[in-house]
């Protein structure tokens, strides 16, 4: 029961000698206050509401703008046993499981091969829901980077990164600052809310660390007055992000491929610069090495930099998946987003194959055809040659008889 006052004892939050009333000498609409986060939940909820509205009336219209199509889909039929198997057991059944299936179901191995292609295909996002998605992160990010950096640029400490810790705890909150901190919560909020819905890619875990990781971020930032520093930390961030969501945009759309290659190639640029150079270099140097200029170590410095190390490990992670998207490029063979959903991948894969593998039975039975087709034709010619042959040796015996 005591549990939740010990969370908020001043050794975990404040630096050595600084006290909870110390840090009270502020005005109350100066320091940031813990309840204050309650304030992202319903924004959280209203970010909800906004992109469903964005998503259903202002996005299939830029859609069509960029030529963005809705795949035509060929629905599985009806099959209860089949079905149950498929959302039960597997979506992708093995040699074993097809056998059994067969004698289960009375079908052929093409048909519930067939059957299992339709059926996965049903699930596979649509090209109008992804452009819809990277459509509401790119116009978030790009709100949120030119509302931070106008409210950053004019500050010492985007210069000066020492300034960011120059009296701290001392630091008295601008109501912008506050702003920043709640949207970038309320955002990143939403799209935890809204994460069993959207299109599940191939870094899904990886997602839903870097939004705790975030939010776990943002939230012990804010009561331990990180908020100089967390403020640029979400600049950083969001000034990639953008590249990234546009040429995703283009990438959904047709005939814009240049454009989205040249996008790509800007924002691996900025991806590596940003997250690989500039943020261990300059954002965790400042916070492990001149931070401690102004304080001594305590819990909340060494939370505040774990935090930091995870975001990094995944942006290494990321970086990788990038490089390969990279070899693609320069290879001639980018088609789609490497975090592209994970069915996706793997029904791209799965659909050529079994594509190929019905080219190749149809090309076989219409060789076999044709090759019957003149068999047959040679075999008719040489039967009529040879009737037309006897014939004419019948006609030339029997006039030589009468002769």
């Amino acid at each position: 029961m005591d549990l939740l006052p010990d969370i908020w004892r001043q050794e975990y939050w404040l630096p050595p000698g600084v006290t909870w009333r110390a840090v009270e000498q502020l005005a109350e609409s100066d320091r940031p206050r813990p309840h204050d986060l309650l304030v992202a939940l319903p924004l959280a909820l209203g970010f909800v509401a906004l992109r469903y509205m964005f998503e259903r009336f202002f996005a299939p219209p830029m859609g069509r703008c960029l030529g963005v199509k809705k795949r035509l889909q060929v629905t599985a039929a009806p099959s209860p046993k089949l079905e149950v198997f498929y959302s039960q057991r597997s979506r992708q059944p093995t040699q074993s499981d097809i056998v059994s299936l067969m004698s289960l179901c009375g079908k052929t191995q093409r048909q519930i091969d067939r059957w299992f292609r339709l059926r996965r295909n049903q699930d596979r996002p649509c090209q109008t829901k992804k452009f819809g998605e990277a459509a509401w992160r790119f116009f978030f990010y790009l709100t949120a980077f030119m509302s931070g950096l106008a409210c950053l640029v004019v500050r010492p400490w985007f210069w000066d990164l020492r300034e960011c810790w120059r009296r701290y705890p001392f630091q008295p909150m601008e109501r912008a600052h506050y702003w920043y901190y709640m949207l970038e919560l309320g955002f990143y909020g939403s799209l935890l809310l809204r994460i069993s819905v959207d299109i599940k890619r191939k870094d899904f875990k990886e997602q839903v660390i870097h939004h705790l990781a975030t939010i776990f971020l943002l939230s012990f930032s804010y009561c331990a007055n990180y908020i100089r520093i967390g403020t640029l930390v979400m600049l950083l961030h969001d000034s990639s992000d953008i590249l990234l969501e546009s040429a995703k945009m283009f990438n959904y759309g047709t005939g814009w491929r240049k454009t989205c290659d040249t996008l790509f190639v800007v924002f691996a640029v900025a991806f590596f610069v940003t997250r690989l150079v500039i943020f261990p270099s300059k954002i965790i140097h400042t916070t492990l090495v001149l931070s401690m200029e102004a304080f001594e170590p305590f819990f909340g410095y060494y939370f505040f930099n774990v935090l930091l190390m995870v975001l990094q490990v995944l942006h290494i992670f990321w970086a990788g998946l990038i490089l390969r998207m990279v070899y693609k490029f320069l290879k001639g063979k980018l088609e789609k987003d490497e975090r592209s959903d994970e069915e996706s991948e793997i029904e791209e894969d799965d659909k050529g194959g079994e594509e190929n593998m019905d080219q190749g039975e149809d090309y076989c039975l219409e060789k076999s055809k044709n090759t019957l087709n003149s068999q047959l034709s040679m075999l008719t010619n040489n039967c009529v040659l040879n009737n037309l042959t006897n014939h004419r040796a019948s006609v030339a015996d029997r006039m030589r008889k009468a002769q």
